[in-house]
This record gives C-alpha cells, structure tokens and sequence, in this order.
C-alpha cells in the first residue's frame, strides 16, 4: 500500500531561463497534480494586470485642437502620430511617477523614440518611428507621461487635464505576454506530478525576472488579508478559551487527581504535570508510558474520567490549541 499523505509535496527546483533581454522562462517543479496550474494561471493573472509601467496619457500639440487635426509641415496626421506615441515605451527615472516634457523640433527630419530621452525619460524602444517633418516645418509639444497599472482609457483621464491636452489611452502594463504550459515529471515511480514552464515577455521597462518577483509581492499581499483575519479571529478564540472553567480544570494538575504514589510518580517521571495532558494522550500513549503497569493505566483512567475527561478526549480545536499553549509556556 501508498504511504498516505498528510501534506502536500512541495516543489523543491526553480530555474530562470533567460531566453533574450526581454524574455524568460520561469520553470518550477515538482507539484502535486491540479497544483501547476492552480498557481500558475493566477501568476499569469497579476503579471498581466497588476505589474507597473509607463504610458503617456496626454498631448499637447502647438496650433492641433483636437486628435483628428493636423499640423502644417508634419508627414502624419495627429491620429497617426498618437498612434505612433502609444508604441514608444517611456520609463521615468528616479523615483518619478510623473512628468511632463517639452519637445521642439525643426525640419526636415524623422523624429525616433530615441529622440524624445530626457533627464527624467528614457526610451526603451529607441528605433520606434514617430513622425516625419518637411524641410519648412516647427513641430512643438508637450507630453505627459504617468506610472500605473493595466489599462486606462482617456474618457477618465481627460477631466484632469489642463486645457488643451489630448486625452491618451494609457497602456501601463509592461508585460507584452504571459503564458503558461504545465508539463508531467516523474517522481518516484509517479508520472502524475507536474512542472510549469512561465514565459514571460516584456516591454524593456522592466526585465521578465523583475516582473515575475513583482507580481509574487502583490499576490501575496492580496492573500494576506485572509491570514491576518484568521489569526485575528484565533487569537479573540484563544482569549476567550483561557478564561474559560474547562481550560482552567485541563491545566489544573495531577495532584488533583488522586492518585496513588506508584502513578502519580509514573507520570511525574515523564514530565506530564496537567490533567489536560493526559486528555490530549491516545490510550495507547498513556499505556506506552515509561513503568506504568496495567493496574496504574486503568487507575489514571478511572480517575480522570471522575475529573470529568476520558484519555484522548476529543476536545474542541480552540480548547486543544490554547490548552498547548498554555503547556508550553511552562
């Protein structure tokens, strides 16, 4: 027969494959079966989601009112310029999370992502193309560029602009993909166990292996709120219980029991002080217990079932829990 499980195996390898710049492969194993994917899909979700970026999420354009507008001299019209802006990947240096930068330029030339670094900005997509201007033409704009998560679009942007701007969709995120395979390893002689295979892809803004650590943190903050409100609400169990007569009657000692000299001198020997010890002992323990005889065994029993207990009690989790603290405080 399997040897029956009491706790789940726990992966014991990880590995970064760094495939680019911009690209890994975060690989763990083994897990239980059905558990791969109960961490990994998650972990796609927050990579997805919650890891911070850059984005600019407005314009301001000399002599252009609005997107569908155009400037005299430039080769794009300003919806294609826009579109041409949301594809450059800013980062703002520092500890910034804003900043708003003035740019001019004059004809003729190809304007470049590389064209638009700043003291506070940098350009992770240096090549990105941004507009064409004529050898006659002045091109004059501001930009703002703001830290955030996911997506958000220009309708709950624009009312906190200056007059003006362009309201921009924002695209924060810097995680381009996140995927996930899970994939079957032997362990022992069980085929069943898993391994998941993570690839991360992202903008240069931040690397895959940052991303992944990042998004951990913010998945175990989001858990975080189920461990404090289970160990509040024990903690306000425990309380309780310490106050409570049946804790006081399990930590009374076994003085109060009676008990001959040979069983009380038994149980003293192996360091059991409480009655509430000897409920939370199987029969088979107490029995086990060093010199005690078949005639002590059935005394103890008696004597603690007088007491209002019988060996291996089942007690409630709170009382037991309490009961070992109190035990070991001693």
């Amino acid at each position: 027969m399997n040897d029956i499980k009491t706790s789940p195996l726990l992966p014991t390898e990880f590995v970064v494959e760094q495939i680019s710049e911009n690209e890994a492969n975060i690989v763990a194993k083994p897990f239980e079966p059905g558990f791969a994917v109960s961490l990994a899909h998650p972990l796609r979700r927050f990579l997805l989601s919650s890891s911070v970026g850059y984005a600019p999420i407005a314009i301001k354009i000399e002599g252009a009112k609005h997107e569908f507008d155009s400037v005299r001299g430039m080769l794009e019209d300003i919806s294609d310029f826009i579109l041409n802006l949301k594809a450059i990947r800013f980062k703002l240096n520092g500890d910034l999370e804003s900043s708003e930068v003035e740019y001019s330029f004059t004809g003729p030339c190809e304007i470049k992502g590389s064209d638009l670094v700043s003291e506070d900005i940098e350009v992770v997509t240096p090549d990105a193309f941004l507009a064409t201007l004529n050898e006659d033409a002045t091109l004059n704009f501001s930009i703002k560029i703001n830290q955030g998560i996911g997506y958000m679009p220009s309708e709950d942007i624009r009312d906190n602009l200056d007059e003006g701007y362009i309201a921009l969709d924002a695209y924060f995120t810097p995680v381009r993909s996140a995927k996930y395979e899970i994939e079957n390893v032997l362990v022992e002689d069980n085929p069943n166990f898993e391994k998941v295979i993570l690839n991360i892809v992202t903008d240069g803004q931040i690397t895959p292996v940052d991303a992944f650590k990042k998004s951990l943190e913010v998945m175990y903050a989001q858990l975080a709120v189920f461990n404090s409100e289970v160990s509040v609400q024990a903690t306000q169990s425990i309380e309780r219980v310490e106050d409570s007569v049946e804790l006081k009657k399990l930590t009374a000692r076994i003085d109060d029991l009676g008990l001959s000299a040979r069983s009380f001198n038994c149980l003293d020997r192996s360091e059991i002080k409480y009655i509430g010890e000897i409920a939370l002992m199987s029969q088979n323990d107490l029995k086990n217990v060093k010199n005690l005889g078949k005639k002590s065994y059935e005394e103890i029993v008696e004597k603690v079932s007088e007491y209002g207990y019988a060996v291996g009690a089942d007690l409630a989790a709170d009382v037991v829990v309490a009961l070992k603290k109190k035990i070991e405080a001693e």
